[in-house]
């Protein structure tokens, strides 16, 4: 797994250079997919504007694998492993317990882990994004 290279954040937050702190507690908060580039989606496809689209079904393929099914028609499959791995956030790191993340549910046409421990915006699953 390759590790995004961020240190050119840094330069939007001048003010903050000496709280490292700050910055790695951002950085934990942000989606790994404004921090990587595009090559690490595969079967991307970009959500229709305006779209109202559910999960249907979700089936556990591998490890940290997931096909998503789409009320659209839509299938995805859903490698979580780099997300999990990439975070520093030891409560997002807490589902590369194979138990645990095998634990998902649907609930209201969302993917979602104990009581909205881990989720996901849909658009980002349609669209791969993670």
């Amino acid at each position: 797994m390759t590790v995004p290279d961020v240190s050119h954040l840094a330069t939007f937050f001048v003010p903050l250079r000496g709280n490292k702190q700050f910055l790695n507690n951002l950085l934990d908060a942000l989606p790994l997919s404004l921090l990587w580039k595009d090559s690490h989606r595969q079967n991307a496809r970009e959500m229709p504007k305006g779209a109202v689209i559910d999960i249907v079904h979700a089936e556990q393929v591998s490890d940290y694998r997931l096909k998503l099914y789409f009320s659209d028609g839509a299938e995805r499959i859903i490698d979580f492993e780099p997300f999990l791995r990439g975070s520093r956030n030891p409560m997002i790191r807490a589902y590369l317990d194979p138990e645990k993340f095998a634990n998902f549910k649907l609930e209201y046409g969302e993917l979602v882990w104990d009581d909205y421990g881990l989720c996901f915006p849909i658009a980002d699953l349609y669209e791969n994004g993670i």
